[in-house]
């Protein structure tokens, strides 16, 4: 790696500390390690990482409390939970306070090795999709940032944040058929399971906005059986 990719684990048993610190450090990480919840809120704030391995029982506050703190400040960064809580209510709640995977003691070293990789990768694709700041379709265009869509007649219809993440999304993977479960982990974030019919309202509005003939898309496609697909045309 040209540049070392950043992890911060939390974690307050000594000898896995070390074990993960050491393994994720071969791999090519540069990792910083901390043992309790506030010290690993501190340090998030001073430095930037591409993902943060935080167990659940922490002392004085825990990784639940620590995973909500961080996604109020940001949604971006992926987090992994480490812990010994294994019942399907512990990992439902650890997805709902915002974690992208969770993984249950005794876990083999491995696995957590191929689990980083695959979420370090997706911070990468994240930082690629923050410098698309506007993108035109027709003559209409698109504003990430400000969830806006200009039209040529100077005239602008606002996007909701699911829109702009969706539409990001599709853009990002333009010309590729995306699942509906990397839609589901990119845009909803597993809060809520939409249903199919949630994200082909989503498409029908896009086609609204920017087909000539809604009828017969050229830009936003539903793809049977798989997910959907946007198609640049220029």
């Amino acid at each position: 790696m040209s540049q070392k990719l950043r992890i911060l684990l939390v974690e307050d048993e000594d000898h896995l500390l070390d074990a993960i610190k050491l393994n994720l450090e071969l791999e090519g990480y540069k990792v910083h390690a901390v043992k309790d919840g506030k010290t690993a809120l501190k340090v998030f704030k001073e430095e930037r990482f591409n993902l943060i391995v935080l167990d659940v029982m922490l002392p004085e506050m825990d990784g639940f409390q620590v995973c909500e703190t961080i996604r109020l400040e940001n949604a971006e960064v992926p987090i992994m939970f480490l812990t010994a809580k294994n019942t399907s209510e512990d990992r439902v709640l650890g997805l709902k306070k915002g974690a992208d995977d969770y993984l249950v003691k005794p876990f083999n070293l491995e696995e957590l090795i191929l689990r980083v990789g695959i979420l370090v990768k997706r911070s990468l694709k994240s930082d690629d999709l923050k410098e698309l700041n506007s993108y035109k379709i027709g003559d209409k265009t698109i504003y990430f940032n400000s969830f806006e869509l200009k039209h040529d007649d100077g005239t602008i219809t606002p996007l909701t944040k699911k829109e702009t993440m969706l539409l990001k999304l599709l853009i990002e993977r333009k010309n590729e058929a995306v699942s509906r479960e990397q839609i589901l982990e990119t845009v909803w974030n597993y809060d809520v399971y939409p249903s199919t019919r949630t994200i082909d309202n989503f498409i029908l509005t896009f086609r609204k906005y920017f087909e000539p003939d809604q009828k017969n898309p050229v830009y936003f496609h539903s793809i049977r059986g798989v997910g959907y697909k946007f198609t640049d045309i220029h």
